[in-house]
């Protein structure tokens, strides 16, 4: 069952990710007119919420792939969060050439962690 756990780790992560990139979005915007906006502290936490919840059952799947190390399982997390922060904020294509080619080589790095220490 590799491949499924595999598959249904991938798929949590990848969600976990996306709800906290959308925290970390929406929490930019909680004091951008110097006054609290609770309908983006809502957001973000809710956000947040989602990403932990998801994140803790993802860790059920990691663990049997034997991916038991905090350094793997955050930098997968980080990986997806990452990205779903250049997704979500609409910026990634207004930066400037260098910028977007060191994400897409942290991204990278990242990549080469995760299949070089195995976790």
């Amino acid at each position: 069952m590799p491949l499924r756990d595999s598959l249904i780790m991938f798929v949590l992560i990848a969600l976990s990710g996306f709800a906290d990139s959308l925290g970390f979005v929406y929490a930019a915007r909680i004091w951008q007119k110097d006054a609290l906006s609770w309908a983006n502290l809502a957001k973000c936490a809710l956000g947040w919420g989602v990403g932990i919840a998801l994140y803790v059952f993802a860790l059920r799947f990691m663990a049997r792939l034997g991916m038991t190390s905090a350094e793997i399982q955050t930098a997968v997390w980080f990986a997806m969060t990452i990205i779903g922060v250049v997704i979500f904020s609409g910026r990634y294509f207004g930066w400037p050439r260098l910028e977007q080619i060191v994400a897409a080589l942290v991204l990278a790095g990242l990549g080469w962690l995760l299949v070089r220490t195995g976790g």
